[in-house]
């Protein structure tokens, strides 16, 4: 016996490493299984919130503007016409939707929609401030341009 060792020696259990990988070998070092990713057509991706849920979305944004948390503006890009955004507007400054001090903030707690035609949504939601429950409805249009816009508004009730 001379004293050199073999390189394909190892620890007791462990498996030799494999000397060369050839060129075509993706897969990492001790893989054995012959899977590989999936060639055929991509599945979409998921659409974000907005599109899959668009009646809530409009329902957070809504009462954003209607709490006073953000401006009127906001909303510029999501009316469809000048009515919607008068009425957004005459119920933001009228500030019925505003806490008064030391009550919580305004939350969305329950939301839906109708569908009366293609591309057409009547949603509503249900607004919780404590113990206290209003309804905002309003009606979503899709457009041309394969974007959600509010088209009309209202509130129910008294403000808080």
């Amino acid at each position: 016996m001379s004293g050199t060792v073999s390189s394909t020696l190892t620890a007791p259990g462990r498996r030799p490493r494999p000397a060369h990988r050839g060129p075509g070998v993706t897969a990492p070092p001790g893989r054995r299984d012959t899977r590989r990713p999936s060639t055929g057509p991509r599945v979409p991706a998921m659409p974000d919130a907005a599109e899959r849920r668009p009646h809530r979305w409009f329902a957070d944004r809504l009462l954003d503007v209607l709490t006073g948390r953000h401006p009127v503006s906001r909303m510029l890009g999501h009316t469809a016409g000048p009515a919607a955004y008068d009425r957004l507007w005459e119920l933001s400054v009228s500030g019925l939707l505003r806490p008064p001090a030391g009550r919580p903030t305004p939350r969305v707690s329950r939301c839906g929609f109708r569908t009366p035609a293609p591309g057409v949504r009547e949603s509503w939601a249900l607004l919780a401030c404590g113990d206290t429950c209003r309804a905002l409805a309003f009606r979503l249009e899709h457009g041309l341009d394969r974007r959600w816009r509010c088209a009309a508004l209202d509130f129910t009730g008294p403000g808080w």
